[in-house]
């Protein structure tokens, strides 16, 4: 791989000149700077002149050198513009970012960076991120298409005073598989022990048990595991809330949604159906019909324990993807104790708001928005997923993209991550941009995980009744997060005790009293306005 080429000495003079943005409380008039006829506003290069751009971001791998990777170097050769990256692994993203903030030391471009609504508002509104909206309009017609297509998302990313302060993650809607799949059944041990598939809460209960007492692999020994996941009880509990009556309004606002007939919010976690999903989950476990280790396994620990294939059910990406292991197909989504059929843990598609932020350091904003746009359209999703053709894909007489074997069948061992990022930055999932199926070479494309999804769609919660997450102003977030700290704390240690036996249900009533006293009421306000705010926009 050819070595980074540097500007010259004419170019980098170009960084002297500054783009003076003055803008408005909803994201304001560009006023054009030194270097925006540099700026083409369509087609490719970007800008007429080279320019070089300060950028900090986050990344996966280690071993991956940013200033020499396939894919940034083939971009600029594209763009004309040079990414001059400092990048950090994942694990120490918050600590690297906040003291950049902080002690004044930032860059033009955070890219990948995760930047949460709280941060957005309260660096947008010191002036520290640039509102993009009229950026947005003017240089990003891919995104501004999905804003169009979507409203839903649009609504998702303006955060309260009006302004769009960061590019996010879009999972795109049409593509079923990322945003609703159930766990995964052995279907061999239903056949071995003639058992049908279970359609509501107590024929799972009865499944799971069959699978535990009655030998479903025929070995002789008590080694079968019931439902398992690597991923925290969350996983366990989100898969049900719909067959129990809650998040009827989706899962963007996971502590809400309405009371019945009504546009008012509810608390969830001290809802009646909530207490009746503790109990129900409370039952499996201390059956043992649950993996016991759930509250402290790790994923990968968990991966090499279920891959020896002793689980009848698993929280997971598609188990033959992922651990090699057939005969798992998706479950039926279970109707539950009150008559509810439903699938209600699903999003609008839209991730984290903030992985493509521009400072007030940014000397070349419009440049770098088409920079960004081009990653929310096709002929820039394809290179960020797949790469290169003939050298990372191949494409078929269907128009269909295929990875080739130096990345489906290293030579050197390299299983499918590490080989493509020898190319590309996607895999670990912090990147901006739209999830596309066409595009998307993960264990969710493949045809197991399609047939999992369409098997949900039927009772998946429609889209237009999902809400987005509801934005706050920074004196309601300063609010928001002051009650919702410690309240979220004590519902997720309430939560692991209610289901592990540690707390009796008899101190239900104590528990919603505590939750009230720590101050839920003030927060249901703040919601309440912040949706009445949106819904009236």
């Amino acid at each position: 791989m050819r070595k980074r080429r540097y500007m010259g000495m004419a170019a980098s003079m170009l960084l002297a000149a500054s783009i003076l943005g003055a803008c408005s409380d909803k994201g304001g008039a560009i006023e054009k700077g030194a270097n925006a006829g540099n700026v083409n506003e369509t087609g490719m290069p970007i800008v007429k002149e080279t320019i070089k751009v300060d950028g900090f971001a986050a990344k996966f791998f280690a071993s991956q050198n940013w200033d020499d990777l396939m894919l940034w170097n083939e971009y600029e050769d594209m763009t004309n513009i040079e990414m001059d990256w400092t990048t950090v692994q994942t694990e120490a993203l918050a600590e690297k970012r906040n003291l950049l903030l902080t002690g004044g030391d930032y860059p033009e471009v955070f890219f990948a960076s995760a930047f949460s609504k709280t941060d957005l508002i309260k660096y947008g509104e010191q002036g520290i991120f640039l509102p993009l909206n009229d950026y947005i309009d003017k240089y990003a017609p891919n995104f501004k298409k999905l804003l169009d297509e979507y409203p839903s998302v649009k609504q998702g990313v303006t955060m309260a005073d009006g302004n769009i302060y960061g590019f996010p993650t879009i999972y795109d809607p049409q593509f079923e598989a990322l945003r609703a799949g159930a766990p995964w059944m052995k279907k061999e041990w239903l056949d071995n022990l003639g058992l049908k598939e279970p359609e509501t809460t107590e024929d799972f209960y009865k499944v799971l048990k069959a699978f535990k007492e009655n030998d479903p692999n025929g070995n002789g020994q008590p080694d079968e595991m019931g439902w398992g996941g690597g991923y925290g009880i969350d996983t366990f509990i989100n898969f049900l809330r719909g067959s129990f009556g809650l998040n009827k309004q989706g899962s963007m606002n996971i502590n809400l949604d309405f009371k019945e007939g009504t546009e008012e919010f509810r608390f969830v976690p001290t809802t009646d159906e909530y207490k009746e999903l503790l109990m129900y989950m409370n039952r499996l476990y201390s059956e043992g019909l649950i993996n016991k280790d759930v509250f402290t396994t790790t994923p990968q620990e968990f991966t090499a324990e279920s891959s020896k294939g002793q689980y009848g059910f698993l929280n997971s990406i598609d188990p033959e993807e992922l651990m090699k292991l057939d005969g798992y197909v998706g479950m039926p989504v279970l109707e539950g104790p009150n008559g509810e059929r439903a699938y209600n843990a699903v999003s609008n598609g839209l991730g984290n708001l903030g992985m493509f932020v521009l400072t007030d350091k940014a000397e070349n904003p419009e440049a770098m928005v088409r920079w960004m746009d081009y990653f929310y359209g096709d002929e820039g999703t394809k290179m960020f997923f797949m790469g290169f053709e003939g050298v990372t894909y191949e494409e078929n007489e269907k128009g269909e993209f295929k990875y080739l074997d130096v990345i489906t069948d290293n030579p050197d061992g390299l299983n499918m991550d590490q080989a493509i990022s020898e190319y590309l930055t996607w895999p670990g999932g912090y990147y901006p941009g739209i999830v596309k199926q066409k595009f998307f070479q993960g264990a969710e494309s493949k045809d197991n995980s399609r047939l999992n999804a369409e098997k949900v769609k039927p009772f998946r919660i429609k889209d237009d009744d999902i809400l987005p997450g509801l934005n706050y102003t920074v004196e309601e977030n300063d609010q928001v997060g002051a009650i919702m700290t410690d309240i979220q704390t004590y519902i997720k240690e309430s939560t692991a005790a209610f289901i592990t036996g540690k707390m009796d249900f008899s101190k239900w009533d104590e528990y919603v009293k505590t939750i009230d006293k720590m101050g839920v009421d003030k927060y249901m306000e703040i919601a309440q306005g912040a949706y009445d705010r949106m819904k009236d926009e």
